[in-house]
């Protein structure tokens, strides 16, 4: 990629990050939290899921900002291994979840950069059990999703008990927003 093409979508990233983290710090003043984690995603989107019932394995590649493949298709009761790599230069979060999920997972990424524990390109792993108000801490151990560093590879393994709308998101913030999702359809 040129390097004009690379600085205008880095310069559009950091804007958009910019906003979202505005908006975000006024709707945490007003004292909204929501879980993009946990117990709404065990509950709504399917549960974690066991090695020894896999289905099948589906790649994942996370670039900057998109996913490939950008849409999956899912039958319920199916469990299946997501092998991520993240080959683009930024850090980016593959997260299953409905609409609702990730806009609250999105406003807790915004405190995470906000305590550092987050950077453009880099996790600091030490900062993410610290307490970022409200008890809320951002270690990323839940089941449906995994957040990389460029080059870096994880996987979930999620076996979808209901038939529900789901994506596949990054909520860094701004990404979400500059179209890193993908739809998950069930056949």
């Amino acid at each position: 990629m040129p390097l004009s093409n690379k600085l205008t979508k880095t310069v559009a990233i950091v804007a958009v990050s910019v906003a979202v983290s505005l908006a975000a710090s006024q709707t945490w003043a007003a004292g909204v939290h929501g879980d993009g984690h946990g117990g709404g995603a065990k509950s709504s989107t399917g549960k974690q899921g066991n090695i020894s019932e896999v289905t099948r394995t589906i790649e994942i590649k996370m670039f900057d900002n998109y996913y490939e493949p950008e849409n999956l298709n899912i039958k319920k009761g199916e469990t299946i291994r997501f092998a991520i790599k993240n080959m683009g230069d930024y850090v980016h979060e593959f997260n299953i979840g409905t609409a609702s999920m990730h806009e609250a997972h999105q406003q807790e990424m915004v405190l995470m950069m906000e305590h550092g524990a987050l950077e453009v390109d880099k996790i600091n792993y030490d900062l993410m059990k610290m307490d970022m108000g409200n008890g809320v801490t951002m270690e990323h151990n839940d089941p449906n999703s995994v957040l990389l560093e460029p080059g870096k590879t994880g996987e979930v393994i999620w076996k979808f008990t209901n038939k529900s709308a789901l994506q596949f998101a990054c909520n860094v913030p701004g990404h979400y927003e500059s179209g890193m999702a993908g739809e998950l359809s069930f056949k």
